[in-house]
């Protein structure tokens, strides 16, 4: 793959620029300055910050900006009326200690996009839009893509809104609290219906294993010298919720054999979980832990863990769960589940020959991470997504980083594939059938 600024036109030097200083704008906040990560959790003043900091990017493009009734703000470029619109964005939450790529790239890139349009002079034939995706990663309430799944009913909005943080505060009352009115919040059909395509752009995360041309079997982008590639799918996953019990006790005066200690059947569960995970080629981790009461001088009493499984089908990944049941002696609660998916191959396939015309292709990668953009295509919607590299693949991590120039090849990748599918008449891919919105 050439390199993007050698092949880019001098009408996207300034738009890198403006790049640059939207990333420097939004790169401060919600970042914690002793481990440098990011915490910017769903309705909580950071996160507000990063709404702000939406509104403002789309008010200066002359942007329509409105949020929906599930908190996902969406800034808008032509006339509605128009036809169905081209969708492109991703979120701004964070995991605990998140990165700085993960999500924000792909909104940046998409306001950069809007700007490389016009300084080309490119008048889209449909409605273009920018979305941010409200607590996709679910680090507040534990359900992750919250927002895109209100916006599909693939969560309910009564089971969403009884949701509760770790301190009891429920989805309901921070949204009251942030301004946003929570009797607004359930599935919008009509407005699933009037997209016609959305292109998610995201970090890469992790290395995917890829074979070459040749046979060779290199990992991830940076093995195949690409700054951007596309998703081919998306692995199911879920999460789970064991609460293990015991019985509270003195850890000084309890001899060992009358302790009925919890935290025994924690260190069942992540072995058992780890060494199923490893039989059938899944990924499992418990990356959570509640201690109650929590006292270094007393036997617990209850034990929360969070499980989180991803594998090639469903059926191994249920397999790992279930015996971590019966290593616990407890059944686990589900607390979210994605099933697999396929992204629209025809939309793929396009948006991989858009590639090839810049930078003579890109490879296409599968993914266990979980995105806006497979809740959107398992609801009807034709979806796609592009990669940008990953300098080593670290992911919700404050080392999570991509390097300037890939940022820039993302944005000039972002750029052509919305103004190639915003201008054609016949588009000559799934975007132009009639949607089936499940």
């Amino acid at each position: 793959m050439e390199s993007l600024h050698s092949s880019a036109p001098p009408s996207m030097l300034p738009v890198f620029e403006r790049f640059d200083a939207m990333w420097a704008g939004l790169e401060p906040i919600g970042r914690d300055d002793t481990t440098g990560g990011y915490r910017r959790y769903a309705w909580t003043e950071d996160e507000l910050h990063c709404r702000e900091w939406f509104r403002a990017q789309a008010r200066v493009r002359g942007l329509r900006m409105e949020t929906d009734g599930n908190g996902n703000m969406w800034a808008w470029w032509g006339d509605t009326a128009r036809g169905r619109a081209v969708v492109m964005g991703s979120h701004l939450d964070s995991v605990p200690d998140g990165g700085a790529f993960d999500g924000p790239l792909g909104v940046v890139s998409a306001f950069s996009a809007v700007d490389a349009m016009r300084e080309r002079g490119i008048v889209p034939r449909r409605p273009v839009a920018i979305v941010a995706f409200a607590d996709e990663e679910g680090a507040r309430f534990g359900v992750a893509c919250a927002g895109s799944r209100l916006l599909t009913g693939e969560l309910g909005r009564d089971r969403a809104l009884a949701l509760t943080d770790r301190s009891g505060v429920t989805m309901e009352e921070a949204m009251r609290s942030a301004g946003h009115d929570p009797s607004r919040v359930g599935p919008d059909r009509a407005r699933l219906s009037s997209i016609a395509a959305f292109i998610e752009l995201h970090v890469e995360q992790g290395r995917v294993p890829v074979v070459t041309e040749t046979g060779a079997v290199v990992n991830g982008l940076h093995g195949c010298s690409a700054a951007v590639g596309t998703a081919s799918a998306i692995l199911p996953h879920g999460r789970w919720r064991f609460d293990l019990i015991g019985r509270a006790d003195h850890a000084g005066t309890t001899a060992l054999a009358d302790r009925d200690d919890p935290m025994l059947r924690l260190a069942r569960l992540i072995q058992a979980a780890r060494e199923s995970a490893e039989r059938v080629g899944a990924v499992a981790t418990v990356g959570r832990v509640d201690v109650q009461p929590n006292g270094v001088n007393a036997i617990p009493s209850l034990v929360r863990a969070w499980l989180d499984v991803r594998g090639p089908d469903e059926a191994l990944v249920r397999r790992v769960v279930s015996e971590a049941e019966v290593a616990t002696g407890s059944a686990a609660a589900e607390e979210s589940w994605t099933p697999s998916v396929v992204f629209d191959e025809a939309l793929r396939d396009r948006v991989e020959q858009i590639l090839v015309r810049r930078f003579g292709g890109g490879p296409t990668l599968s993914t266990a991470a979980g995105h806006d953009a497979g809740i959107l295509s398992n609801a009807g919607v034709p979806t796609a997504m592009l990669f940008v590299r990953n300098h080593d693949g670290t992911s919700h991590s404050p080392h999570e980083f991509v390097e300037p120039m890939d940022r820039h090849s993302g944005v000039a990748a972002l750029a052509d594939v919305i103004s190639d599918l915003s201008t054609s008449e016949d588009v000559g891919s799934s975007i132009d059938r009639p949607l089936s919105i499940r």
